[in-house]
């Protein structure tokens, strides 16, 4: 069997879609749609494989470690196993596994152990994604998925949290703010990712303001 690369890529969605169909709210289908869409948009500004970008967008979070016990060999067995069904070539493979293993936050203080192109832009892809209104959501959305309190002004965000710490954590959900999205817009690989997390940023800073005022009933 061999298929063109517009037939993996559908073969791909329809895989995920199948997959994630009852997924976590902010790890679903319109995420992975999303940061899909982000990833192509700032691919056309960058030297890279679109091909490779496509699955590895489609595939970054087809068994997110967070809702499998924290195991982060899950995802990339999957992604492998699926791909190798459609018969794609061993190459490509390796390295949407590779983009999988070294997508994500992990505390900030973990130290990516693969660097590409397409990894650079699927992550500034699925970190946009994270930060803005959808970010906004998407965090009391998870927040209260795992039962976390909304804010505790006596729990203070940890800045300095190992991977392993991160993986643990049952903080506030505001504190998440801290400890993860506030700092992903100087995380940003590619130009485009910059210039759109700016606006997103401010966006998140302007809704704490109003989370504080509110809290404290000053408005």
């Amino acid at each position: 069997m061999h298929l063109s690369k517009k037939e993996v890529i559908h073969k791909t969605i329809n895989f995920v879609q199948k997959t994630l169909a009852n997924a976590e709210g902010g790890h679903d289908w319109f995420h992975i749609e999303r940061v899909y869409k982000n990833a192509l948009l700032i691919a056309k500004e960058e030297t890279v494989d679109e091909f490779i970008v496509s699955l590895g967008a489609l595939l970054h979070d087809i068994a997110d470690a967070k809702f499998h016990n924290g195991d982060e060999t899950v995802g990339p067995k999957v992604a492998r196993a699926f791909l190798e069904s459609i018969a794609v070539a061993e190459t490509d493979i390796v390295h949407v596994e590779q983009i999988i293993s070294n997508i994500s936050f992990k505390g900030g203080n973990f130290n990516q152990q693969f660097r590409s192109p397409e990894l650079d832009v699927i992550q500034d892809a699925d970190r946009l994604d994270a930060i803005g209104a959808i970010g906004v959501a998407r965090c009391f959305n998870y927040g209260g998925f795992k039962n976390r309190k909304i804010y505790d002004p006596a729990i203070k965000p940890n800045l300095n949290m190992t991977k392993a710490e991160y993986k643990k954590s049952t903080t506030p959900t505001i504190n998440h703010f801290y400890e993860k999205l506030l700092l992903l817009k100087d995380k940003m690989n590619t130009e485009t990712g910059k210039k759109i997390a700016e606006q997103r940023h401010i966006f998140m800073e302007q809704f704490l303001a109003q989370f504080y005022a509110e809290w404290n009933g000053q408005v």
